[in-house]
């Protein structure tokens, strides 16, 4: 307490003793005192805020680390450059490629003193401020202030104010101690924006005058250098007029500093603007799925070990085989491509003439109009599709009446073209694996990235169909049941622990015989794999499901499992099958291998996981021999006698329910691929059974790039799998009856059926809705007709069963209607029940007052 009493007192004194010596002098004086110390102090709380600014500003490292920033790369297995980290269209160059005439408009029009200051430019930052007070507001930031704002935006800030100020002086102070003049202008002409994605001199050059930095003459120059004031102001593909005022004002400043004479001058002057804008592709190999996939994980892995991806120049080596890649990325593009001809040629007409020929239906494809006859009989679908839209619901949501807004979009034709042309546009997915890493050798993740960045990989989650039933056989593999085990091939009643009845039935009809477990698989036939799931039991196939790799979808513990009704990503059934192609052995998928620095030294690696058993070697190797005969005699022949495919290889094909999803995985023992087929929205489907099938669509997919890899050498036409045959089999040619499977889904008895919502009436302005179409035939193939008379057979035995169904549906609704409005009642009980008791409750307490109010 003496001591803050004394300090006081101390404080008081020098007050006094201040006070007294000014007041002694003049009036005029003791102003002037007054300012002068104002001042003084004032600088010295500038002085110290900068000192503690020092520090805070980047440092030498990070000045040099930004000057020898590079973005970060992803590129395959074989070195081939997938993506880059860069932000925009960027090419740096040296200052000795970049033509003098840029560095002399520079530096007369931004920084004339630039070869004289150390970084600031005292006589023209107070000329700016001078300016600037009189309402002329003017820059007095030189190159090398702007260098910093260019190099550290975030460190710096982008408000104008003078901490902002402050910092960019003291960062300019630092680089002008660090660089030379040479290489602070190299830093500056390579990092300035100039509109379109583009960065730096050379880049501009190419995109406003199709030439490099090093041919551009006074004019462009000046052009360029114009435009550093505004951008977009001084746009000269936008704004010429502007442009060509600006060009002047630095050809000016050229001559005010004797770069050029007065008669160049006068000359240059009067020439006009002869831009050739040329904008610049953005790089290629760029967008992809895979590289959105590695992306995303990429930016975690920096963060948590301090990185910069778009400084540090770091290199991602990927496990994507570029060759196959390419093949992987043909064979969708023509393959989808024609699927989507067949469904714009089958949706065109009432009418359908089925044909095996792809080629048919190229030919077919310019004279019709794509999906006509679909939007014609589907009136009501059409209009549920505009309600979905953002449109819709933000015109409901701003008031316009539901009606009117839909009768407007209706109307306006490019919004329901483009509407249309979303939804009817056939979609794919594919990925490839190599079973003894896990590695990813291919993946595309739809038709286009630019037009659908949806992954239908990793994140798209369908219904996998018949490709799930290897599953089953495989956990009855497990379990001890033999393949030559037998079952009769009929409809039948499978209770299930509630209760409940299933009864699954075939689009082939059923024989009554009895079948093998392996021809159960090889001809995917829903009544024997329902058997085989009632053997194996439900809680097992799902454990042997998540063990071989689908992993991340929530598989659901129902008895339709086994026909592949529970969503999950075609990566994960890829995953699964190349756990079956090694012998059982599950390896995580893997897509990096390890990370170098732009030196080339290692960073990271990322060894591959230990393998995991997951189903035992000898299970493995008879569920792929069972698999073979799927591509022998089965549902997927095509890729014998369409693609001429000889190795030994094995596979299933899968369909679902209105020919929904298409699929076809097949294992070789180098590769493990597989395709998915279909619409994004599910509602819209490939109009035929025949081409609705897995063996007939997503099998062109593999099939094409499994020929591409096969004739490069990509992987090897002799291997084998254990116990496989040691000739590879022959080419076959179409068998007489080809295989067709149905779309898995059993229903479950007593369950309501899942039904679309109710069709509303057609909108009167609507084109009247076409006849019922004819069934769809195949001209000239007795398949066909065959098919036909097996399918009216199974109608007539399945008709008592659909009754049976949709009593048990009506019965079950009506369950649902009762009890919901047992709910209610309970509910206005127990309120009921409430209220009297709060009453008795304020009686009682009325009571026990009572006494005391008296």
């Amino acid at each position: 307490m003496q001591a803050v009493h004394g300090g006081r007192t101390f404080l008081q004194q020098g007050y006094s003793r201040f006070h007294a010596y000014l007041m002694r002098r003049p009036p005029l004086q003791r102003a002037a005192l007054i300012v002068l110390w104002g001042c003084a102090a004032l600088i010295a709380l500038l002085l110290v805020y900068v000192l503690i600014l020092i520090p805070v500003t980047p440092g030498i490292k990070d000045l040099k680390q930004a000057r020898a920033a590079r973005a970060s790369t992803l590129v395959s297995a074989d070195g081939k450059e997938l993506a880059s980290f860069d932000q925009g269209l960027h090419e740096r160059v040296k200052l000795a490629q970049i033509s003098q005439n840029v560095v002399t408009a520079l530096v007369a029009t931004e920084d004339h003193r630039f070869y004289q200051h150390n970084g600031i430019d005292f006589k023209r930052t107070l000329g700016a401020v001078y300016y600037s007070l009189k309402g002329d507001a003017q820059g007095g930031s030189t190159i090398t202030q702007q260098l910093a704002r260019n190099m550290f935006p975030e460190e710096i800030g982008r408000s104008r104010n003078l901490n902002r100020k402050l910092k960019e002086m003291i960062t300019a102070i630092k680089i002008e101690a660090t660089y030379s003049k040479t290489e602070i202008l190299e830093a500056y002409l390579n990092t300035v924006p100039f509109l379109y994605n583009t960065f730096g001199i050379e880049m501009a050059a190419r995109t406003y005058f199709d030439k490099s930095a090093a041919q551009l003459d006074i004019l462009e120059s000046a052009t360029l250098v114009g435009m550093l004031k505004g951008t977009n102001y001084y746009n000269p593909v936008t704004n010429p007029g502007r442009s060509l005022t600006r060009r002047n004002v630095v050809l000016g400043q050229m001559l005010k500093h004797g770069l050029i004479n007065q008669a160049r001058f006068n000359a240059l002057k009067k020439r006009p603007l002869r831009v050739h804008f040329a904008r610049q592709a953005e790089r290629a190999g760029t967008d992809t799925h895979f590289t959105a996939h590695v992306r995303k994980w990429l930016i975690e892995w920096a963060d948590e070990n301090d990185y910069n991806l778009q400084l540090d120049g770091l290199v991602v080596h990927t496990t994507l085989d570029f060759a196959l890649q390419k093949a992987a990325l043909q064979a969708v593009e023509r393959q989808a491509n024609a699927l989507q001809a067949i469904a714009d040629v089958e949706w065109s007409q009432p009418s359908v003439n089925v044909t095996g020929s792809t080629g048919a239906y190229a030919a077919m494809h310019p004279s019709v109009k794509p999906f006509q006859y679909f939007w014609q009989s589907h009136a009501a679908l059409a209009n549920a599709f505009v309600r979905e839209t953002p449109e819709y619901r933000k015109a409901v949501e701003d008031g316009e009446a539901p009606a009117a807004a839909l009768k407007r979009l209706k109307a306006d034709r490019a919004f329901i073209a483009a509407l249309r042309s979303a939804k009817t546009r056939l979609e794919a997915g594919f990925v490839a694996l190599d079973p003894a890493t896990g590695a990813v050798k291919a993946w595309v993740g739809s038709r286009d990235f630019k037009r659908d960045q949806f992954d239908h990989v990793a994140k798209a989650e369908r219904q996998p169909g018949s490709t799930f039933k290897p599953v089953v056989y495989g956990a009855a593999l497990e379990k001890g049941l033999a393949p030559e085990k037998p079952y009769v091939d009929a409809v039948m009643s499978i209770k299930a622990g509630d209760g409940t009845v299933w009864r699954p039935t075939d689009m082939s009809g059923t024989s009554g015989a009895q079948m093998t477990m392996r021809d159960g698989l090889v001809f995917s036939k829903n009544t024997i794999t329902a058997q085989v799931m009632q053997d194996v039991g439900v809680g097992g196939i799902v454990d042997l499901a998540k063990a071989l790799g689908i992993n991340q979808s929530k598989l659901q513990a129902v008895p339709s499992l086994a026909l592949g009704t529970s969503p999950v990503t075609l990566l994960e059934m890829v995953s699964a099958y190349s756990t079956i192609a090694a012998q059982g052995e599950y390896r995580k998928p893997a897509f990096v291998t390890h990370i170098t620095d732009r030196e080339g030294k290692v960073v990271a690696q990322f060894a591959a996981e230990a393998p995991r058993r997951a189903m035992k070697a000898e299970s493995a190797a008879t569920l792929i021999d069972m698999m073979r005969g799927v591509v022998n005699r089965g549902t997927g022949t095509a890729v014998r006698h369409r693609f001429g495919i000889t190795g030994d290889v094995a596979g299933k094909t899968g369909t679902t329910q209105n020919n929904a999803d298409g699929w076809f995985i097949m294992m070789h023992p180098n590769l493990v691929a597989g395709a998915w087929v279909g619409f994004n929205d599910n509602r819209v489907n490939m109009r035929s059974s025949y081409w609705g099938q897995g063996g007939h669509n997503a099998i062109l997919l593999v099939g094409d790039f499994f020929k591409s890899a096969l004739d490069t050498g990509k992987i090897d036409k002799a291997a084998l799998f254990p116990g496989g045959p040691r000739v590879a089999p022959q080419r076959q040619e179409p068998q007489e009856e080809e295989v067709m499977e149905e779309a898995g889904e059993m229903r479950q008895e007593g369950v309501p059926i899942p039904v679309e919502p109710p069709m509303e009436e057609p909108d009167p302005d609507d084109e009247p809705p076409p006849p019922p179409p004819p069934p769809e035939r195949r001209l000239d193939d007795r398949q066909f007709q065959q098919e036909r008379q097996l399918r009216d057979r199974d109608m007539e035995v399945d008709r008592p069963i659909d009754q049976d169904r949709q009593f048990q549906q009506d019965r079950r609704q009506q369950d649902l209607e009762r009890q919901y409005q047992d709910r209610i009642l309970q509910q206005e009980r127990r309120q009921q029940d409430r209220q009297q008791e709060r009453q008795q409750e304020r009686q009682y307490q009325y009571q026990q007052q009572s006494p005391d109010l008296q």
